[in-house]
Parts: structure tokens; sequence; C-alpha cells
């Protein structure tokens, strides 16, 4: 991510207009709900985040992080901030890197809507996909650790952490790209685009044979992950509002689009030397994930990278509809929009060579 991006989404600030809520009332419920919290409470806003605003929560003796639905009407299966709290639960049991759930609210007279509590978990967080600031030595380590966090997540037994409903296991492909087309067909007030009218209509069709099903982040890049502050390991996953059951090469082709995309759309890497920072390639990366996961290779790569440049700009496609209707969270969420014809220019792009 550029320097811009990284400026606009790192950080705190106080909180917005629209997206404040009665403090006192959150202090009341902390003490009945949360172990061992001692105010007084202090509430800063996250300046990232498209879509659940995300709050830094300080006080006297530890510092929290409030993640909550927005206000007002929700589509139906969006901004389900129970099913953020009910994924970090279940693979904090497993011992996978995430933050501790404190407690959930159900209640919206509380602050407004639904919202949970977790940990602060202190750290390093690398807005550029070449983590700059490492090293070149100790770069291979970070990528391996990412590839290696991602493949312990896909051969999770999520029926053994009682997640067999956390989705709808097969079809993913099917169903992520009816409902998509659907929001994007439905989003009048973000307008059409030529590449995404011809993704919409080629997608459905060359879907391959295989049907997997595995725990899915949905959202799985290094500017969503907490480093050790001095080792290239990974402390904690973040922003699990995509997660669900769906397919494993959905969310790892989805992960190394990294290596594609350009540097100014989520922390890409199109353009660097990757052997002068001793990054690994590609195929070097796909060929590790492989190794751990079972696989002799990915056939359809490049169905799979044109899923989720569709994927992504259906996602910056309703961003710009709210922004149209006045109602995006994010102060930035105008730049984002920007992007949402390069994606779908790479993803056509994709499309043409499978």
């Amino acid at each position: 991510m550029s320097a811009l991006g990284q400026d606009a989404n790192a950080g705190t600030t106080p909180v917005r207009e629209g997206s404040r809520f009665d403090e006192g009332a959150l202090d009341r419920w902390m003490a009945s709900h949360v172990e061992n919290y001692r105010g007084p409470l202090g509430v800063e806003q996250f300046k990232g985040g498209q879509s659940n605003p995300t709050y830094k929560l300080v006080t006297p003796g530890r510092s929290y992080v409030l993640r909550r639905k927005p206000p007002g009407e929700m589509r139906k299966g969006t901004h389900v901030v129970d099913r953020e709290a009910r994924i970090l639960t279940a693979l904090g049991d497993t011992g996978f890197p995430v933050a501790r759930v404190y407690g959930l609210c159900t209640d919206d007279s509380i602050i407004g809507s639904w919202f949970y509590v977790m940990s602060m978990v202190e750290g390093r967080i690398f807005w550029d996909a070449a983590f700059p600031g490492v090293g070149d030595a100790a770069r291979p380590a970070y990528f391996d650790a990412m590839n290696a966090a991602m493949a312990r997540l896909h051969k999770t037994d999520f029926s053994a952490l009682g997640l067999a409903d956390y989705g709808r296991p097969g079809n993913y492909f099917a169903r992520q790209i009816g409902r998509l087309s659907r929001q994007y067909l439905e989003d009048v007030d973000a307008g059409r685009d030529p590449d995404m009218d011809a993704l919409v209509k080629w997608l459905p069709t060359a879907i391959p044979d295989d049907d997997e099903s595995s725990i899915v982040h949905g959202d799985f890049r290094c500017d969503n992950m907490i480093f050790h502050r001095t080792e290239p390991r990974i402390v904690a996953v973040l922003d699990w509002e995509l997660s669900t059951l769906g397919h494993p090469l959905a969310d790892f082709a989805y992960h190394a689009l990294m290596y594609r995309m350009p540097p100014d759309i989520l922390a890409g890497l199109a353009g660097a030397d990757l052997a002068a920072l001793n990054i690994p390639s590609e195929e070097e990366y796909i060929a590790r994930y492989c190794a751990r996961t079972g696989r002799t290779g990915i056939p359809n790569w490049d169905f799979y990278l044109a899923f989720n440049y569709f994927r992504i700009a259906a996602i910056f496609h309703g961003i710009k509809g709210r922004v149209a209707r006045g109602t995006a969270s994010s102060a930035h969420a105008r730049e984002r929009v920007k992007s949402f014809p390069i994606l779908t220019a790479l993803g056509r792009q994709a499309m043409d060579r499978f």
C-alpha cells in the first residue's frame, strides 16, 4: 500500500461523527462483562476499515479493541460481528494466532448496535507487502509465516471446532458469484462497468469441477496481520468479517494476488524487483503452500485469480454505492473506490488468459 494509503489506514483518530455512542453505557457493560476490567475508559476510532467501525478502548491498565455493526439498517447477512467473535473464539482455542474475545453484546440499547470486545494485540503491521525495514535476509521468513498460517487455517478441522454450520459446504463459487453479481447489478447508485459485466457473464461458465471446503478468512493479506515486534512470527490475524466455510483455493488465490496487485491497492507487489528484495516468486510461494496442504499443483489458476479480482471489485463497488448514498464509514472510502475499474480490468485480463 502506498504511503498515502498507509497514513489513511494506520493509527487512531477521535471518534468520527456518525460513529459516536454512549461511552458511559459501554463502561458499565465492560465492568459487568469483561474479566478484570477497570476504568476510566477512553475511546478512539481506528482510521482503517470500510465496513465495521473499530475502536481502541483505553484504560489505565490495558487497552482493548471494539468492533461493532454500523448504526442504521443493514443488508441481511452483512456486518455480522457475532460471527467474527465466534470464529475468533474457536480458533483461539486451537492456538491459532488471533486476538482473545472478552465478550459479545447483542443488545442494541448499549451503544446502538451489536459489538464485541477483544484484546489489543501489540506488534508490527506491514502495510506494504515488500515488508520494508526487516532486512533482505529476514524477508523470506515473513512470507513463509504468512504461507504457513494460511495452510494451517485451511487444514483446520472445522467440524471438530463446532463450526460445521459456519457456512454452507460445497458450491462455494456458484453461490459467491451469484450473490456478488446480484449485489452488483442491484446497486444502481454505483453504476455499471463493461469489464465487470463480462466477468458476471463468464465466471459461472468456468467454475472448476473440484469442490472442497475449509475455513476461509476472506481477506488474508499482510496488513490484516500483526507480527511480533522483532521476529518473523504472526501473533494475530485480524479482520474476520468475511470468514466462512468456502473453497481454500479461492482464499489462497486472493492472498497470492499480492504478487499481481498494484502497490496502491491492497498491499500489492506488481512492478517490484522480487529478486532484489529477496522475496520468493509467485511460483515458489504457490509450491510452498501446495507442499503444506498436500497438493501437487493448482490447475485453473487464472480462474481463481479472475474470481478474486471480481470479488474485490464487487466489494469496492459496494463501497462506491455507500459513498454515493453518504453511508460509507471510512474517511478515505472515496479514494478507495477509484481502484474499482483497475480491478475489473485485471479480472478481465485473467479471464482472457484462461
